[in-house]
């Protein structure tokens, strides 16, 4: 068994933590309040990512260093950089592949499915910070210096998602409820979901797989469907009545943002669902050797998780 060190404890870190443990191996979860997962196995450390010679010493004999973390949404451009050149630092010290949550921003609007070999040309404020973040990463990787992987998946779902993601609570407790549930573009363009445990298993995957090594993947993700056809299995599973679909208005959202952070940044990324959002997976699906849970199973996994909160 070996040693695992993870820097976030949100909607994946949790995950990969308890996986782990499960499996045996010794897991440190480091977060700066020290919250985490409390299960034999899982050692809580209280640290900032940002701290290169804490995140040494933490990583210290690690097999890996899973960066699970995501700041504020609207504090990238100040957050991210010394986290990920802190990681950085920490995996080419100590040895550890180095494995990194990401998303599709740094590809920008395309036309088409998105496959990995995909240019990294968003315009984008956060998509160029994440793609910064993977050009470091993957030029000190092609250096010799450091082993990396990283991960990318669509918009998430499932158990232990945030209350910032499109299908978490703000949508489920009105739909399931028989209410009008808000939604905040047209609901029938094909968009893909990738669900939160694949997203887990993807990144250990990445981690163990010395083939994934030096390369970026798309997570294990179901074919797209529209929000509109999310919505009616949901309440199908549920015994609850026909979705009522609501879209908010743009101006809404535009004088929300001046008093809402994270409102306010989402019109970068707005495209995503005023078009197909398609991810393709099927290389990812080759070589880490892994499929994506089956949509119906993952539903009625988020209902049975949604139900016991």
């Amino acid at each position: 068994m070996g040693k695992h060190v993870i820097v976030g404890a949100g909607q994946v870190g949790g995950h990969v933590a308890r996986e782990l443990a499960e499996q045996g191996h010794e897991v440190v979860v480091v977060t700066r309040s020290g919250s985490g997962p409390k299960r034999p196995g899982i050692r809580l450390v209280a640290g900032h990512a940002a701290d290169s010679a804490a995140m040494r010493r933490l990583a210290d004999g690690a097999d890996a260093l899973y960066n699970c973390m995501n700041p504020k949404y609207h504090q990238w451009v100040r957050d991210w950089p010394p986290v990920a050149a802190a990681l950085l630092e920490a995996a080419e010290a100590t040895g550890a592949v180095l494995a990194t949550i990401s998303n599709l921003y740094g590809y920008g609007p395309v036309d088409g499915p998105m496959t990995e070999d995909l240019p990294l040309a968003s315009t984008g404020t956060k998509g160029r910070v994440r793609a910064e973040m993977w050009a470091q990463a993957l030029a000190a990787h092609q250096a010799g210096r450091v082993r990396v992987t990283e991960i990318r998946g669509s918009d998430y779902f499932g158990p232990g998602s945030s209350d910032q993601s499109y299908l978490g609570g703000r949508f489920l407790g009105p739909l399931l409820d028989g209410k009008p549930a808000m939604v905040l573009s047209d609901p029938d363009i094909p968009h893909s979901w990738t669900y939160i445990p694949d997203v887990a298993r993807a990144l250990m995957a990445a981690a163990a797989e010395e083939k994934a090594w030096g390369h970026a993947w798309h997570v294990p993700t179901d074919p797209p469907v529209t929000l509109r056809e999310i919505a009616e299995r949901l309440a199908a599973l549920a015994g609850a009545p026909a979705p009522r679909l609501r879209r908010i208005p743009g101006w809404v959202l535009r004088a929300a943002g001046m008093a809402v952070p994270f409102l306010k940044e989402m019109r970068e990324t707005r495209y995503q669902f005023d078009r197909p959002f398609v991810l393709d997976s099927s290389a990812s699906q080759a070589v880490l050797g892994s499929a994506p849970t089956p949509m119906e199973d993952a539903l009625k996994a988020t209902l049975t998780w949604w139900r016991e909160q």
